[in-house]
């Protein structure tokens, strides 16, 4: 369990020790948020970038494996945190395959992790908050290509505009209990799963080159500011949107 000070929300961020989940972290801890990254990534490796952070803003940061995508696990951890107010769930994954030669096994590896991971997240904290009288907010991270499609990605974009609806369902449904729900919907970030898939996709490379009608890849914190602003004060009375910072991406091609 991770102390903060008070007056202070805590939060969790799944995919933390990832480039994204880290640069939210990185913005969150500015804001003098308490934090646990969470991930399946060893704990030397998270630990790592929690003192990162940690040093570079004077917040308490922690990290702790678990996996989205076991309940028992998200479960037990939010239980260790009853003032939790802020769940960003960043985990995720993507392979590019076309639509006919997709297999069954990575359809479902990116449905369960993007969409299921992110209901089982989102859900123990809903309840975490809800049991605790907590007044909190689930910021679900989704994609662009939530709305629009992308050659190649098809279990991604879907998982996405399932994360869309997600958040939607869990805005409409507890915001009786003051707990809200948001989404950002980054473009191409130049950093992970984009990062992955242009240093190893050619195909994927060739395409964003005349993607992004501002003509730049996003840096990690440029999302990371975004959930900034959704985390604080000024987005108080959003629930059940989805902010788009995508260099304009969802325009369509420059010609």
């Amino acid at each position: 369990m991770a102390e903060h000070k008070p007056g202070q929300g805590l939060a969790i961020i799944t995919g933390g020790a990832g480039d994204i989940g880290s640069a939210i972290a990185m913005e969150l801890a500015s804001d003098g948020w308490g934090l646990v990254l969470v991930d399946v990534r060893d704990q030397e490796f998270g630990d790592a970038k929690a003192e990162k952070i940690s040093s570079a803003t004077g917040a308490i940061v922690k990290y702790q494996i678990a996996d989205q995508c076991d309940a028992e696990q998200m479960n037990a951890l939010v239980a260790s945190m009853p003032a939790l107010s802020l769940m960003v769930i960043t985990a995720a994954t993507v392979k590019a395959q076309p639509f006919l030669e997709i297999e069954l096994e990575q359809w479902k590896n990116q449905i369960d992790l993007n969409l299921t991971g992110s209901f089982i997240a989102s859900q123990a904290a809903a309840k975490s908050m809800k049991t605790n009288g907590v007044k909190g907010q689930v910021i679900f991270i989704s994609s662009w290509v939530a709305s629009r499609p992308w050659p190649e990605i098809t279990a991604y974009t879907a998982s996405k505009a399932g994360v869309e609806q997600l958040m939607r369902q869990v805005a409409l449904e507890l915001a009786p209990d003051g707990i809200r729900a948001n989404a950002i919907a980054p473009g191409i970030v130049k950093a992970g799963l984009a990062k992955h898939q242009l240093e190893t996709e050619p195909a994927y490379a060739k395409r964003v080159a005349s993607a992004i009608p501002l003509g730049e890849l996003q840096e990690a914190s440029d999302i990371g500011a975004a959930v900034r602003f959704m985390a604080s004060s000024g987005a108080s009375t959003m629930t059940g949107s989805v902010l788009t910072v995508d260099s304009g991406c969802t325009l369509g091609q420059v010609r």
